[in-house]
């Protein structure tokens, strides 16, 4: 079946990030750059929190500081004017081409559709039941809500501004947000649609797709505030481009052999039970 595209700027990437972490905006924008395709119809908002940031094809906006949650429903709630979102973080970094005319066809379909919320990466968590609506050889799978978990996810995908806005209780962070998300989402059941169009961190397709589909695909190459071995075949890459990028490359390999947090600290020293039941008897 084919779309045509009727509303091209009702949908926009929001790039959701937070000022501690701009040591990775270069990498995500670099990577984001060599594989997106900007024929696909939507804008594209880098969201920082009070820092000013000039990448190319991005329009920066800033949140303020706060909770995620709270961060996130302002920027939808104040600054985004379009109707749907497409959610990256700025550790998501791709690997393949992307095709706009995938997602263009998409964007018509969740237009006509009405469509609140579609996953785009493939998950273990996720039962899907086919259903007749294929693209590019993709089917577009309905989510068995009650076989599933992580209804409520941060990993890429179409919102719905007001139906996530919906999701984001005052206070949450991220992982409060997703484990207690999903209770909401369990109890609410609504309709929740699935494709395996990027294959997250090398995860196999869980439709019945057709020969044609041809995945993108992304890493996370972030955990616990520090660059994880995600990150290498990057950092291969990135000594292959030019001057700036064999720099940033030597920065990323330092910040990951000397365990560096992002915003180059060292790596947090866990205490034990019996040194902060100390401090807190001592007030610290």
């Amino acid at each position: 079946m084919n779309y045509s595209q009727t509303q091209p700027h009702n949908f926009a990437v929001l790039v959701h990030t937070c000022d501690r972490y701009q040591f990775l905006y270069p990498g995500f924008h670099y990577f984001f750059t060599q594989n997106w395709d900007f024929n696909t119809c939507c804008n594209y908002y880098f969201a920082t929190e009070e820092l000013a940031v000039d990448l190319p094809n991005f329009n920066n906006i800033q949140s303020g500081k706060g909770e995620w949650a709270d961060r996130l429903r302002y920027l939808l709630q104040n600054v985004i004017k379009e109707q749907y979102i497409i959610y990256f973080q700025e550790d998501m970094w791709l690997t393949h081409p992307v095709s706009s005319s995938f997602f263009n066809q998409l964007f018509d379909l969740i237009n006509q559709q009405q469509w609140k919320q579609l996953k785009l990466t493939s998950s273990d968590v996720y039962r899907t039941e086919s259903t007749s609506n294929f693209i590019e050889g993709f089917n577009i799978a309905k989510i068995d809500n009650i076989a599933s978990g992580f209804l409520m996810s941060h990993q890429v995908t179409i919102w719905d501004k007001d139906y996530l806005i919906a999701q984001l209780y005052k206070g949450e962070h991220p992982w409060r947000n997703e484990r207690k998300g999903t209770k909401r989402l369990k109890k609410l059941n609504p309709d929740i649609y699935q494709v395996d169009y990027f294959a997250e961190n090398g995860h196999l397709p869980i439709n019945d797709n057709h020969p044609e589909a041809k995945q993108s695909e992304y890493f996370t190459i972030s955990g616990n505030s520090m660059l994880q071995d995600n990150v290498l075949p990057y950092i291969e890459k990135l000594k292959q481009a030019g001057p700036e990028q064999q720099k940033y490359a030597n920065e990323l390999l330092n910040h990951y052999q000397n365990q560096l947090t992002h915003d180059g600290q060292p790596k947090p020293r866990k205490e034990d039970i019996f040194k902060k039941i100390k401090k807190l008897f001592k007030g610290g």
